[in-house]
């Protein structure tokens, strides 16, 4: 999946680049970003909250950080706060790009030429390009107000990328004119964990000879684990019985912990990890049991940990692991060449049934640990996503007609 690259000049364009609050992806993607314009010549902002910038340090050469509250909820006096703070800070940018639903709502706001009406902005000279890096999943009071934010989105943004299949096709049912794939890959890792890692982790964790299972996710709602715990309970009747490693944190830690020991389940929660390369070699499979996901990039290193993986039919997931073309594609994919056994969200027996079948054939597990080391060669790197910004920056500079210079007071 890796793009035709071109490399046009980037030499003092000023790009904004828009974040709310980040624990992990986007943050990364952002960071990277940020740093690969910049060595391409390029005068980048990045402005977003300040815990943010503590968690990920988007500063360096060519990239300075501008604080702004962007929260992760509506907050309508902060939000109208941030849309002047911003109309400040993006007055110069030849190119605003916006990551997350929120951010790009209040981006557009903010370069907009008039806004009266927050569904009706009119579309400011400034190209404004979002990147929508998760599907809405809640319902009732918040899937409305999401659903007015991506209205304001596919109508106000000059360029929408999704990071999946369905959130593509979602803004061009919205009306947004100029739809593309955004390209998120994983950073490079720093070290290859050697066969020795993985007999430290494997004792570290007293696994013996069961079967080690690694799950890699933020503890919330949207990682599917409580299916990943029905689907232990009936791990839990094989012998020997498999370890569940779950490697994270976040708000369903206690409640997932509790069910843990109410029920005597074969499962570890490990908490936060700096060595999950290394976790990753040491398993003999892996599990990514979420509702929905773009390109998350957990499954980026399992596919270059070569490890076999059942995952979720959600979001950009088939298409990263070659279960399905894309639309208009050329290469097919069949089932046979899939780097990963997929199974529906929300379905535990389908689950468990994926991983026993791997457990159970040592065949099948070699065979999808060496088509996900092949899928992990064949997927875009840091340099492909920041040539396709890099292009479509400058694209759409030029049809925009208007450069950040011309716009000074």
């Amino acid at each position: 999946m890796p793009t035709e690259t071109t490399d046009p000049g980037l030499d003092g364009l000023r790009v904004a680049l828009v974040l709310g609050t980040a624990a992990g992806g986007v943050g990364k993607h952002v960071r990277s970003v940020a740093a690969g314009l910049a060595a391409r010549g390029a005068r980048v902002a990045v402005c977003g909250p300040a815990a943010t910038e503590e968690l990920f340090g988007f500063s360096g050469p060519g990239v300075r950080f501008a604080d702004v509250d962007l929260g992760d909820r509506p907050r309508p006096a902060a939000d109208a706060r941030a849309v002047r703070r911003l109309r400040t800070l993006l007055r110069d940018a030849d190119v605003v790009h916006a990551h997350g639903l929120r951010a790009g709502a209040l981006a557009v706001a903010a370069t907009a030429r008039v806004a009266p009406d927050p569904l009706r902005l009119g579309r400011g000279r400034t190209p404004v390009v979002v990147t929508l890096h998760n599907a809405v999943i809640a319902g009732g009071r918040t899937a409305a107000i999401y659903g007015a934010l991506e209205r304001v989105v596919a109508r106000g943004a000059t360029a929408v990328l999704g990071v999946s299949p369905d959130l593509e096709q979602r803004m061009r049912d919205l009306g947004a004119r100029d739809v593309g794939l955004a390209l998120v890959p994983a950073p490079a890792p720093k070290s290859v964990p050697s066969p020795a890692d993985r007999a430290d982790l494997r004792a570290e964790l007293g696994v013996g000879d069961r079967p080690l299972i690694v799950t890699v996710a933020r503890l919330a709602e949207q990682k599917g684990l409580p299916t990943l715990l029905d689907a232990a309970a009936g791990w839990a009747r094989r012998t020997p019985a498999p370890l569940v490693a779950i490697v994270g944190d976040g708000p369903l830690a206690d409640s997932l912990q509790a069910r843990i020991d109410a029920e005597d389940l074969p499962v570890r929660l490990l908490g936060r990890r700096r060595d999950v390369p290394g976790l990753l070699t040491a398993a003999d499979i892996a599990v990514v049991p979420s509702v929905w996901e773009g390109q998350p990039l957990i499954v980026q290193e399992i596919l270059r940990a070569g490890r076999p993986l059942v995952a979720t039919r959600v979001g950009g997931i088939p298409v990263m692991v070659g279960a399905e073309p894309r639309t208009g594609g050329s290469g097919l994919h069949g089932p046979e060449s899939a780097a990963a056994l997929l199974v529906p969200p929300h379905d535990a027996e389908a689950l468990g049934r994926a991983v026993d079948r791997v457990l159970d054939d040592p065949a099948l597990a070699l065979r999808l640990g060496e088509a996900a080391a092949r899928r992990a060669a064949a997927l875009p790197g840091e340099a492909d996503a920041v040539a396709q910004l890099t292009a479509l920056y400058v694209r759409l500079r030029a049809e925009s007609g208007v450069s950040g210079a011309s716009r000074r007071p």
